[in-house]
Parts: structure tokens; sequence; C-alpha cells
């Protein structure tokens, strides 16, 4: 599908020589009596590059990636290999760990995420902006430790480490932003 610079919006996927692309922003740039300067700032859904690109002149046309979203379950993980469910249909992925990336370290069994497909193959996991994870590992908080306001390491089920504030211990389960990998609260079932 063919499309125009005005179509375009922020999470809008293209393809450029054959590689898909997620813009980040984009704006135009007009001088007098000269052809509009078009920029994009736009990721590669392959590599995880931020790039940027710039086009001159009217009617610029764009090709919109053939990238699809599937919701999913996380199985378990087995020798490298992450196994994922789609949620609608029950098919089973087997994703690798070059395309799972960072976000092994928010993946725990029964984890809710988006695979996404570029031609039928999946390319990245997106994982929900925070996941709920169990402190496996903290030293304990003293009394009177919370008049600095500072934080302690701990480390979490995932084998990720993060600060949490003094009064976190060993089992209590905490809410973590999977796109800064910081603490954001204590969570109470």
């Amino acid at each position: 599908m063919v499309m125009e610079f005005g179509d375009l919006r922020r999470g809008t996927t293209i393809e450029m020589d054959g590689v898909p692309f997620k813009v980040e922003d984009y704006y135009q740039q007009k001088m007098q009596q000269r052809a509009p300067v078009y920029h994009i700032k736009m990721r590669n859904l392959l590599t995880g590059q931020l790039l940027d690109k710039s086009f001159s002149g009217y009617g610029i046309k764009l090709t919109k990636a053939p990238v699809e979203n599937r919701e999913c379950t996380f199985l378990y993980e087995a020798d490298g290999v992450y196994n994922f469910m789609d949620t609608t249909s029950y098919d089973q992925y087997e994703v690798g760990r070059d395309v799972v990336g960072d976000t092994a370290d928010y993946l725990v069994d029964q984890t809710d995420c988006e695979l996404v497909f570029y031609r039928d193959k999946p390319i990245m996991v997106e994982m929900p902006t925070t996941v709920d994870l169990i402190v496996s590992e903290t030293p304990p908080g003293y009394k009177g430790d919370t008049a600095s306001g500072g934080g302690k390491p701990a480390t979490l089920e995932t084998g990720i480490r993060v600060t949490v504030p003094m009064f976190i211990a060993i089992g209590d389960k905490v809410r973590v932003d999977t796109r800064s990998g910081e603490y954001v609260t204590r969570v109470n079932d």
C-alpha cells in the first residue's frame, strides 16, 4: 500500500529497501520558493537502530510495511528458545533469543505480550508498559533508613536488578516499567 507524507502518524510502519521501520517522529520544513523537505525519524524493526531520513520535493510516496501484531502469552523458555501462544488461534511460536532481546528480562510464565510479525516471521516482542515481578534477593531494610529517601538494589525473579525503596523485602511483588527498567510501585495481591 502506497501512502504520502500527510498519511504518516507516530507508530506507523513503513518499508524501505525491503526493511520495516516504525515512525518515531516526523516533520515538514518549508522555505520560501523551494520544495519542502520532509524529515522522518524511524526505528529499524529488525535491528532496533534509529535512523534520520530526509526527503526533498513534492509528492513523496512511502510504502506501508506488512507488519502484524498478534496478542500472545509467553509459555516457557528452553535452551534459548522462547515459546509463545497466540491467544486467539492458539498457534504456538518458537522464537530465538535474538528476536526476544532485552525483553527476556521481563518474561515470566503466562506474561501477556505482542509478537510483531513481518512477512509471517516474528521479528520482535512488544511488552506491556509495566510487569509485576517477585523480589528474589535484596538486603534487609533497617529501621531509620527511610529518612534519606534512598533505595537499595534488588534482584527480581527473572534476574534483572532494579533499585527499590528500603521497605521492600524478599517475596514482595513489585511493578517495573519495561521501557526504563525502573521500579514503579509495590503490588498487593
